[in-house]
């Protein structure tokens, strides 16, 4: 078995370097890893209902999606990931309890009792800290999970805390949980680096793996898919399924509503009311979104192009953009 422990804090390359694991790699394969502030959202979930997207651009918070299925997690150094790599023949059965083995076993040893619950969390007394997924790609399965250490709830909290009026989806939702950080259940002086030494022990002793460097023609191809993939804009949020987006607010210029349709991150209806003045006929600015993605810059550039002020009478494109994305 391979240990890989990641040196950067790079979302966007450490989900390329997993998705490289599995599908160029016949070994088996332990990956700890950290990302600095991100949202990692489910494959099959809606990205802009997951998340309170002003808050996230505040805050600097990346978001990026993953590959295998379930709920949106975050991020950030107070928390530690661990992905598991092997062969799966015939029938694929989700057996995360295997998984699990590692960090269970490691914390044992910590006088700390975790144990799996329901489908796919590993709790302490009730409490969930790690949240877990999987995905098979031919024979060869994925699973990962996350290990909250000591994260700032308080972010993750509004990071993940959507307005429910603003987007309506059929992706899959996530499922709040009572979290607890295992810095609060720790001895003291176990910090996340000696749990990252810790989980590699336990490791080296389970499997017999051994610690493993990626040479530069590796890091090239996982960068390389970072940035076809993992990057783009359409990996991230034009990859999330149909959902309807609609937003009101008050300006000096007056009342703005607005009602989207949105297949494939891409604009296909919109519409906009409100009491505002202008002398241009507000279809063309409904015209001119559809088939636009759905993101800030494009939808900024649509609003410059048409001069706005002849639509709307003292409100300015920023002011737009707020009812708008």
């Amino acid at each position: 078995m391979i240990l890989y422990i990641a040196e950067k804090t790079d979302p966007t390359l450490n989900l390329a370097l997993e998705e490289c694991f599995l599908r160029e790699y016949e070994d088996e394969v332990f990956m700890l890893w950290q990302n600095d502030k991100t949202i990692v959202v489910g494959k099959n979930q809606n990205t802009l209902s997951e998340i309170d997207l002003d808050y996230v651009k505040k805050m600097g918070i990346r978001v990026v999606r993953r590959i295998t299925g379930g709920g949106a997690v975050y991020h950030d150094m107070g928390n530690l990931n661990f992905t598991y790599i092997t062969s799966c023949e015939g029938e694929w059965e989700s057996d995360f309890s295997r998984f699990a083995t590692p960090v269970i076993s490691a914390l044992s040893k910590l006088g700390i009792k975790a144990e799996l619950s329901g489908r796919n969390d590993i709790t302490i007394d009730g409490r969930k800290f790690s949240g877990n997924a999987q995905t098979v790609v031919g024979n060869r399965l994925l699973h990962h999970g996350t290990i909250l250490f000591n994260t700032d709830v308080s972010v993750l909290s509004k990071a993940l805390t959507p307005d429910p009026e603003k987007i309506k989806s059929k992706g899959v939702k996530s499922v709040s949980s009572r979290v607890v950080n295992l810095s609060e259940v720790l001895p003291e002086g176990i910090d996340a680096r000696r749990l990252t030494s810790l989980l590699s022990s336990e490791v080296k002793e389970l499997y017999g793996a051994s610690e493993y460097k990626l040479s530069d023609e590796e890091l090239k191809r996982a960068e390389k898919l970072a940035d076809e993939k993992y990057r783009t804009w359409d990996w991230n949020f034009g990859y999330s399924p149909k959902y309807t987006f609609s937003k009101k607010k008050r300006f000096g210029g007056g009342t703005v509503n607005v009602f989207l349709t949105v297949v494939e991150g891409k604009i296909e209806e919109a519409k906009i009311f409100g009491d505002f003045f202008g002398a241009g006929d507000i279809t063309d600015i409904e015209n001119a979104l559809c088939g636009k993605k759905h993101d800030e810059s494009t939808v900024r550039e649509v609003l410059l192009n048409l001069k706005t002020g002849k639509y709307f009478s003292g409100i300015s494109v920023d002011e737009l953009l707020e009812v708008l994305i």
